[in-house]
């Protein structure tokens, strides 16, 4: 099963150090799990399944390669619940 081709927007996900080689100089907790990166771009290869070791270029047009995570990757953050003591500024401040 293809879920992608050539030229699509994926994201990968791409181990940049292991436990074993971050530095002595970090915390216990930190050294102790991996460094890892999750990167978007276009996908190189001609067809691709989520799992597979692809390449991409980034948007800035570095190529890195990586384990194929999404296909159109949509963006899922947000800035949080709304605070209460903030939402009542505006409205104060064209009071003033």
């Amino acid at each position: 099963m293809v879920d992608t081709k050539k030229g699509n927007l994926v994201l990968i996900h791409k181990t940049v150090l292991k436990p074993d080689e971050r530095p002595d100089t970090l915390p216990a907790c930190t050294k102790a799990v991996a460094y890892e990166c999750w990167i978007k771009g276009f996908l190189l290869n001609s067809q691709a399944t989520v799992g597979d070791e692809v390449r991409i270029e980034t948007f800035i047009g570095r190529e890195i390669s990586g384990t194929l995570v999404s296909v159109h990757p949509a963006y899922d953050h947000s800035f949080g619940k709304p605070q209460k003591e903030l939402l009542s500024i505006g409205r104060e401040l064209r009071k003033k």
